[in-house]
């Protein structure tokens, strides 16, 4: 992985808590850590409001209940459940 080094600003409150966290030789693996997560977060939330309306309730009349839900559930667990017996007792 190749590295840059950029010049950054940020409140002396939040350059204290990183250095006490994770200490003066940590602070860069820290805050990559940090922009890591917070990127991960924005572009799935990006694809969340992009995906917004594409599930249509009438589009899954086997979905339109609490009991038909609980249905489906048991159903693909039990799918799962004999799947797994299929490959392990084979």
């Amino acid at each position: 992985m190749s590295l840059s080094k950029i010049h950054l600003t940020i409140p002396t409150y939040l350059a204290r808590e990183v250095t006490r966290i994770a200490g003066e030789r940590g602070r860069s693996k820290f805050i990559t850590e940090a922009l890591s997560e917070k990127i991960q977060k924005e572009k799935f939330a990006e694809a969340v409001r992009e995906c917004a309306g594409a599930w249509k309730a009438e589009n899954h009349e086997e979905l339109d209940s609490e009991t038909k839900i609980s249905k489906h559930i048991d159903d693909i667990r039990n799918q799962s459940s004999e799947r797994l017996k299929r490959i392990y007792d084979e």
